[in-house]
């Protein structure tokens, strides 16, 4: 067991697995080969998500109940995983590149003394070595790193990066630990936990998208376009030259430095379609791409094409849409 399993950490928010949990478990069983595929979840002893969990088919579920995780700290996880680490000495720990992820994954690393590679956009094996890859240099190359001399190896994956995959009759080992000391983080006391969707969570997850480029940054497009999100209950993303403009930010970003999305419906205006953007919408299932260039690259990833004036394009379309 020593050296081969691939650990997934289990997120969840109010009493709810997190997809980006399942997206992981699906990857990390598609690379394993001969490695088993692990879930840490921890829980109060009133619940039961590992059921939920078993759906996708990992090797194993490691369930550690105490009512004191309820409202643990982000540094008593950590805690309680490195202490879990240092019996099991699994090969690699992956996280969501989420809130909840980039912060207990460096907590957790700078305890283990490893590296982290985080927001990867892809994970693959070379016999035992996790190769993690990731944007870099302003996002120009993608750079495959690797933790040769340090075990387990860590990382970060962006939701969505990958599609989650249920499993026909799992076969999935539960095992419940309880010999873990459970370390109180005496300086913090978490009072409340808040249901709160942030504007990155909100793009990531959203059905319908309109993504907005240069060719579509002028006063009346972005009114149109609000206009447009309205009616069709849509989400407004941005390319990377847009987050500088006051009404966006890195939160609304589409691409390799921002969400990766997976909507039922992509409206692309304006956007001339750079590797950067077109990495993170992969998992679009319709595409519908606005632009005066009928040479734009944006085409060849899209369903539908326009070539014209993206104000034009949305008058029509909200003719059309009640």
């Amino acid at each position: 067991m020593s050296d081969q399993e691939i650990w997934v950490y289990a997120e969840k928010h109010v009493g709810i697995i997190q997809p980006v949990t399942y997206q992981l478990i699906t990857k990390a069983k598609e690379i394993a080969d001969d490695k088993k595929v692990v879930v840490i979840l921890f829980e109060a002893t009133d619940k039961n998500l590992e059921e939920n969990i078993k759906e996708y088919g990992p090797d194993e579920i490691i369930v550690i109940k105490d009512d004191r995780l309820k409202d643990a700290a982000d540094s008593e996880i950590a805690s309680l995983m490195a202490e879990l680490a240092s019996q099991r000495q699994p090969n690699s720990i992956l996280f969501g590149a989420t809130v909840v992820g980039r912060s207990i994954a460096p907590r957790l690393q700078a305890k283990l003394n490893t590296g982290l590679t985080s927001d990867c956009l892809n994970l693959a094996f070379d016999g035992d070595l996790l190769v993690q890859t990731k944007p870099s240099y302003g996002d120009n190359i993608m750079c495959e790193i690797i933790c040769p001399d340090h075990r387990p190896q860590m990382a970060s994956v962006r939701p969505n990066t990958f599609e989650a995959k249920k499993v026909t009759d799992p076969s999935v080992v539960v095992t419940e630990v309880t010999n873990l000391a459970f370390k109180e983080a005496v300086r913090i006391k978490i009072i409340e936990e808040t249901p709160l969707l942030s504007k990155s969570d909100s793009i990531a997850n959203a059905d319908r998208v309109i993504a907005l480029g240069r060719g579509a940054v002028d006063d009346k497009v972005l009114a149109l376009a609000e206009e447009l999100a309205r009616k069709l209950g849509a989400k407004i993303g941005v390319t990377r030259p847009l987050t500088d403009h006051p009404k966006f930010s890195g939160d609304d970003q589409i691409g390799q430095s921002g969400n990766t999305i997976s909507p039922k419906v992509l409206i692309n205006l304006g956007i001339h379609g750079a590797v950067q953007y077109t990495t993170g919408i992969g998992n679009a299932e319709l595409v519908i791409s606005v632009n005066k260039d009928s040479e734009a690259p944006i085409f060849k990833y899209s369903d539908y094409s326009y070539v014209g004036d993206s104000a034009d394009f949305l008058k029509s379309f909200l003719k059309v849409v009640q």
